[in-house]
């Protein structure tokens, strides 16, 4: 079928609030490029939102799954386990960093390993509360809705979200919010609304994703260490974005040297299979009854499959140090728009990890929400799939594989590019 029939199945059958705004669908995909159903090829800098960090169908995670389904597609772990399961928490345990020994229990969704995560901490504590941050992303669920910090799109039409759930200032300093100020909000939070010794775990992104790439420094984050000691409170971090090598190490965490409690992560765990984890101290993470975690489908054989070779991958084809150098070069790229375009301000990236700001007014920071629309618009009519994100609309995000080869990065950076200077022109930045 090609994307005009689909379009008219998917405006017919797919539920508004499901339904893709794109019109072009997917026919196959390799690394960062996909090709669509009336053969058009685009350059990916998606990744299915982060879940392709080592590209559309690498040859190893494809003969994973492969090899898997010759064997067992389905048991349910918990009435009959398998291999891959137990082989996935040990790999897990050992890479992951949190402190002491780390148990880990499998999920399908990164909503779902925050789900979990909570669970966890309100067993392993006793106690109720729970503290989150401003733009900060957890799910769709009904706790990680409660959980957001932004409202819109994902809660509007929903009614009442789940109580015990509290929020503080995340350091942006770019939108004048400190790392001080934020630490003296969480501290007011304790305070006026959470009390500690009602309070299970302070949950942040070492790196807000949804929120618009912005990471924390890595005093905030030994702060937020210190507090949740302090307190009796667990550090739960959401790696779900930002983990799998994203930002040049496995977890953004790491580059902290911060061991939260537990650790959350999805995404790019398994090269697009449905899989997520939660992986925690393996006091907290025993804490709760006989098959009080879990589900149907949790650790799927074929997922599980998926996420070892992935795990393999990185050992052998050095996909952290390509993530830094993908960084790198996004780094030099966003520089060097930044002195043409008076559009484009406050590019950043940890590793891969990277994004900058569309603004009408750069001496204030006036966020312009209307040209990160029409420029992944623009980019995806010359084709460039792009995304946007962040409390204010106005990020421009970069989710490319970070095994991209060059010249395909080369011709979609070419593409923003072509794409901004048709919207805005190319004055020089000479007032900025």
């Amino acid at each position: 079928m090609n994307n005009a029939q689909l379009n008219e199945l998917k405006q017919r059958y797919v539920a508004n609030g499901a339904a893709s705004p794109a019109t072009a669908f997917a026919d196959r995909a390799e690394n960062a490029q996909v090709w669509d159903a009336d053969g058009n090829r685009f350059v990916d800098f998606a990744g299915g939102i982060g879940v392709l960090n080592i590209g559309h169908r690498h040859p190893k995670v494809v003969q994973a799954v492969k090899d898997q389904l010759d064997r067992v597609m389905h048991t349910c772990q918990t009435v009959m386990p398998y291999e891959g399961y137990v082989k996935v928490a040990e790999k897990l345990s050992q890479v992951t960093p949190v402190r002491g020994h780390a148990k880990v229990m499998l999920a399908n969704s990164g909503a779902e390993a925050l789900e979990n995560a909570v669970k966890i901490a309100r067993a392993a504590t006793g106690k109720n509360n729970v503290i989150c941050f401003d733009g900060g992303y957890h799910g769709r669920t009904f706790m990680t809705m409660a959980m957001n910090g932004k409202v819109a799109p994902y809660a509007t039409d929903f009614g009442s979200m789940p109580g015990n759930v509290f929020r503080a200032p995340y350091p942006v300093p770019y939108h004048g919010v400190s790392e001080d100020e934020a630490l003296r909000g969480l501290k007011m939070t304790l305070k006026t609304d959470a009390n500690p010794r009602d309070t299970a775990a302070i949950v942040l992104e070492p790196v807000l994703g949804e929120g618009g790439f912005y990471p924390a420094p890595a005093s905030f984050l030994k702060a937020i260490r210190e507090i949740c000691d302090e307190h009796g409170m667990l550090m739960i971090v959401d790696e779900v974005q930002s983990g799998f090598g994203r930002t040049g190490k496995l977890f953004a965490i790491e580059h902290s040297g911060v061991e939260p409690d537990i650790i959350a992560m999805a995404k790019s765990m398994a090269d697009g299979m449905p899989i997520s984890a939660v992986v925690g101290t393996d006091k907290h993470m025993d804490a709760s009854g006989p098959n009080s975690l879990g589900g149907t489908y949790t650790g799927s054989p074929v997922s599980c499959a998926a996420t070892l070779a992935v795990l393999e991958v990185f050992e052998q084809e050095g996909i952290l140090e390509k993530s830094q150098a993908l960084g790198d070069k996004l780094a030099k790229r966003f520089a060097q728009w930044q002195q043409t375009f008076d559009c484009v301000d406050n590019g950043r990236n940890m590793g891969a990890m990277a994004a900058f700001d569309l603004v009408a007014d750069k001496a204030n920071h006036t966020p312009d929400a209307d040209l990160a629309g029409a420029l992944c618009k623009r980019a995806r009519e010359k084709g460039l799939i792009l995304l946007s994100c962040g409390l204010y609309g106005n990020t421009i995000r970069f989710l490319m594989p970070v095994t991209i080869e060059d010249e395909v990065l080369e011709e979609g950076l070419d593409i923003l590019e072509e794409s901004l200077r048709e919207l805005v022109g190319g004055q020089a930045a000479a007032t900025a």
